[in-house]
């Protein structure tokens, strides 16, 4: 079975969109052919940040919806046909050949009829948001309201692509920067097109982290006491715990605290403390003992589909009134956490003003003993009225915003 090069992207891919399951950990969690591994890396991803499209292009030559499973085949076989430029007798030839191999021979003349007769010139796009969202493959709604906030820009936005891997290094950088790489504006942080970790990964010697998790944490100041409010998988807490002289960091599942904790030890960082709780919920203990908070609340997470194309697949306009709900409950909760003299950070991976100058707002005119902190970052920004939105075509495709605000 794994001679097909479909296989083991069929595989992943299933994960992805038949069980709900996230793009890297499906990733992680599949036996594949090491071999091929960059390939089928190449080939999740691609059908992922076409998905859209790719949709388009089966409803338009296929009489009738075929099944899922055939659906994810006929993704791949046009991911290779229109982005790798594979001949058709190939593409079609192997996709009937997995088609037989996995017991579905009775699709097989199927598929070979879809790939022979395909033609994407025959492929129309929808005017206007509809075409921007098949093209980007973002939820209409979340074109739309991408649109109305940033106008003609919303296209450059939306069409971003991620410039790689974010790599900080700890130590022993100079081993790696013979590689072709990209500089960022923070120190010992690099992007590389690919890269695959080795020893020295283990040995705490770097970690990935992305461009847009490293600009939230230069953002929040030194100090001696901080609670990171949603620390999974940990980043944000080890790196933090650089520059302040403890770190606790807080989650609500054990499993995504456990997560923290193997982070935080590979890294050496024996200055973090994990603790297992909901931050929506008071704490008594901790009311007034932090210098400074970190709530990097759970939000749509838009700004990151450039490195997560799975993402948007799982997006619902009726999910976004819940998770501004969450935001608001962390941040009015944390917030009694905070010391006076001591400050309190606010961030999101959101394109979306509602979700972060509109929350910011909202929240200091509830509480006068909070005011709004200067902040700024050498990472590429538009300054909003509370805080700093990042946006993915000029941001090393991230997109996210960090607000800093002192408890007076």
């Amino acid at each position: 079975m794994k001679t097909n090069p479909f296989y083991d992207p069929y595989q992943i891919l299933t994960k992805i969109y038949a069980e709900g399951a996230h793009l890297k950990q499906a990733i992680a969690d599949t036996p594949v052919e090491e071999l091929n591994r960059g390939r089928t890396v190449k080939t999740v991803y691609g059908v992922l940040e076409r998905d859209a499209y790719f949709s388009l292009c089966i409803r338009t030559f296929a009489p009738k919806s075929p099944k899922q499973s055939i659906r994810i085949l006929l993704k791949i076989a046009l991911y290779w046909l229109l982005s790798l430029g594979k001949p058709k007798y190939m593409v079609t030839d192997t996709a009937v050949d997995l088609c037989k191999r996995m017991g579905k021979g009775g699709a097989a003349g199927f598929v070979n009829a879809f790939l022979r007769s395909f033609d994407e010139s025959k492929v129309v796009l929808p005017q206007g948001d509809e075409g921007l969202a098949v093209r980007s493959s973002f939820p209409l709604f979340a074109v739309k309201k991408i649109r109305e906030e940033y106008g003609d820009r919303a296209e450059r936005i939306l069409l971003a692509k991620s410039h790689g891997v974010t790599v900080r290094f700890v130590r022993g950088e100079e081993e790696y920067l013979a590689r072709p790489h990209e500089d960022t504006p923070f120190p010992h942080v690099f992007i590389f097109p690919n890269f695959t970790r080795d020893a020295n990964f283990f040995a705490g010697d770097y970690t990935f982290q992305s461009v847009g998790s490293i600009a939230i944490c230069a953002v929040a100041k030194p100090c001696e006491k901080l609670l990171d409010a949603c620390a999974a998988p940990g980043g944000k807490s080890v790196l933090l715990s650089g520059k302040c002289g403890s770190v606790t960091a807080c989650e609500l599942y054990e499993h995504r605290a456990e997560l923290i904790r193997q982070y935080a030890s590979r890294m050496g960082a024996e200055n973090v403390e994990v603790r297992q709780a909901d931050s929506t919920r008071f704490l008594p203990e901790w009311e007034g003992v932090f210098d400074g908070v970190l709530c990097d609340v759970p939000c749509t997470g838009l700004g990151t589909a450039a490195e997560n194309p799975d993402l948007p697949l799982r997006k619902k306009e009726e999910d976004l009134e819940e998770l501004k709900r969450t935001q608001r409950a962390i941040l009015e909760n944390c917030s009694r956490y905070v010391k006076k003299g001591g400050y309190l950070v606010y961030s999101t991976c959101s394109l979306l003003q509602e979700e972060n100058d509109g929350q910011v707002g909202a929240f200091l005119s509830a509480h006068p003993e909070f005011a709004l902190a200067a902040a700024d970052s050498p990472l590429p920004h538009e300054k909003k009225r509370y805080g700093l939105q990042f946006l993915p075509d000029t941001a090393f495709g991230a997109g996210f915003y960090v607000s800093r605000l002192r408890r007076l």
